[in-house]
């Protein structure tokens, strides 16, 4: 670049360093980290002028050119170093491209367009607009801690999203059941890589679930009041109750012998008992023999009652007959 076109360039950059953007266009223009931004100018052209006639540059807030077309010459010469090789011009759009954008490209921006005159560069044109620059979070992943606590039904977890920008609002724990919702929230830990600017984001909850029924849970990255990512959802089947172990063969002998030794002992014991109350085989034998003896004693009381008893029907007979007799004389 010659000496002459430089001090031009320069002049202009001083000239337009203290022109007032107040009153110029402002426009905000997203870009998405490492795609392409849009910075644009929004010439009218109703002169119709060609670009040989006009001179054309961008320059950052820090006033580091990052594109100048000179008389429709591209001049990289006077482009910064960080935007060299990054940017490309539409002419139909009057639109600066740039191309593989940086958190670091976030700010603000000014086209100016200066018509070429024999006076000298006469500026006719400039505006602003705002590059934001978004990187998108990646979907929130549930990761289950080792549960050292599965008894009493809590769950440990944690959910992280990595590669964003700019820093989420919020960042939480959505659980769904039959009946229920509930919303646990945590402190979110982030970190920022010092090189690409972008954010890594985590919490870790615990809570309790209940055993008795399906469980959906979510993980929500809130970016602004009205964007949320979720999480794909992680399920937890309901328990099913637990069947009893199958009992041993030897355990169930075991147990059978054992309830026969108590059967039979407890048989054992209730007819000893009895045998305490009613009077043993020898005593029955004892009280046959007493009746036995009592009942010959009464036998041989009425054989020596029966010849008693003979005399005195004798001696009836004897009377009888002597009465019979008299009787029988008195009749003669």
């Amino acid at each position: 670049m010659g000496l002459r076109n430089t001090l031009i360039v320069m002049a202009l950059l001083l000239s337009v360093s203290t022109v007032p953007f107040s009153g110029a266009a402002s426009l905000k223009s997203h870009a998405f980290f490492n795609e392409t931004g849009e910075l644009p100018c929004y010439f009218p052209n109703t002169q119709n002028l060609s670009l040989d006639e006009l001179v054309i540059f961008w320059q950052d807030q820090n006033k580091l050119v990052l594109y100048e077309l000179f008389k429709g010459q591209e001049k990289p010469n006077n482009v910064h170093p960080k935007y060299i090789g990054r940017t490309s011009f539409d002419q139909d759009s009057w639109t600066l491209r740039l191309h593989n954008v940086q958190i670091k490209d976030t700010g603000s921006y000014q086209c100016f367009i200066h018509h070429r005159r024999s006076q000298g560069l006469v500026s006719i044109h400039q505006m602003s607009s705002d590059l934001i620059v978004l990187a998108n979070f990646s979907q929130p992943e549930i990761s289950l801690i080792a549960n050292q606590t599965e008894k009493s039904n809590i769950i440990n977890l944690t959910c992280s999203s990595t590669q964003g920008y700019p820093e989420p609002q919020r960042m939480y724990v959505h659980l769904n059941t039959t009946n229920s919702t509930s919303t646990y929230d945590a402190v979110m830990k982030k970190s920022q890589n010092n090189i690409t600017e972008l954010y890594n984001v985590s919490i870790s909850v615990s809570f309790p679930i209940p055993p008795e029924t399906n469980v959906t849970i979510f993980c929500a990255l809130q970016l602004e009041p009205t964007k949320i990512i979720l999480s794909q959802p992680y399920n937890i089947d309901a328990k099913s109750p637990v069947p009893s172990p199958p009992v041993p063969d030897h355990i169930f002998w075991i147990a059978a012998l054992l309830v026969t030794v108590v059967v039979c002992g407890t048989v054992f014991l209730t007819l000893k008992k009895r045998k305490k109350k009613q009077p043993g085989p020898s005593n029955e034998c004892e009280i046959i023999k007493v009746e036995e003896k009592e009942s010959e004693q009464t036998e041989k009381r009425v054989e020596l009652q029966e010849p008693e008893r003979s005399d005195e029907v004798q001696c009836d007979v004897n009377i009888s007959k002597t009465a019979s007799d008299n009787k029988s004389a008195t009749d003669f």
